[in-house]
């Protein structure tokens, strides 16, 4: 899909209105864009930071988690209204089409190349602004849509890992593989 947008974005006579929808305008956002955005980011991490080891059990454990009286139900029910804030910034920006590979590819990427989870979330967001920081620089020079060339440096990333993570890597399955 990225790939598709990115080739459409170098016609010229694509429709303006119906990407910019599908497929969000990067460097369209405005100043009270940016605020709100900033604004819900600290929201979420916030959340995030101060019931951190309530979400990680709820996620990996919900039967603990109901015994030592987490709620679960309620923990889940949160986890999905910050995904859902976190879905409606990222609408703005790299548009319908694309929110949910910026959603999956980062923390697929970074799965690959941790084992914890804390660390997997911080090696996903800095995948995530590495990868959108070098869309844009190609979008830039290469003059196609800003979104899919976010989206293309972060699937770019994730085949990387893929290959060469350390220990779930292809290279390193294949290494592990060999008589020795």
């Amino acid at each position: 899909l990225a790939l598709g947008v990115l080739l459409m974005s170098t016609v010229r006579s694509y429709a303006t209105d119906l990407t910019h929808i599908l497929f969000g305008n990067v460097l369209g956002v405005s100043a009270g864009d940016l605020w709100l955005t900033g604004v819900l980011a600290v929201v979420v991490l916030t959340v995030l930071i101060l019931f951190f080891k309530e979400f990680q059990l709820a996620s990996f454990d919900p039967v603990l988690a109901h015994m030592l009286n987490k709620r679960p139900e309620v923990l889940r029910f949160a986890m999905l209204i910050l995904l859902a804030l976190t879905i409606v910034v990222g609408l703005q920006t790299v548009g319908v089409g694309l929110v949910a590979a910026l959603l999956v590819t980062p923390a697929a990427t970074a799965y690959l190349l941790t084992r914890r989870l804390a660390a997997m979330m911080a090696v996903s967001a800095v995948v995530g602004v590495v990868s959108s920081v070098a869309g844009l620089y190609a979008s830039y020079y290469l003059d196609v849509a800003s979104g899919a060339a976010v989206v293309i440096a972060a699937t770019a990333a994730f085949l990387l890992a893929y290959v060469c993570a350390p220990r779930r890597g292809l290279l390193a399955r294949r290494l592990a593989r060999r008589p020795a």
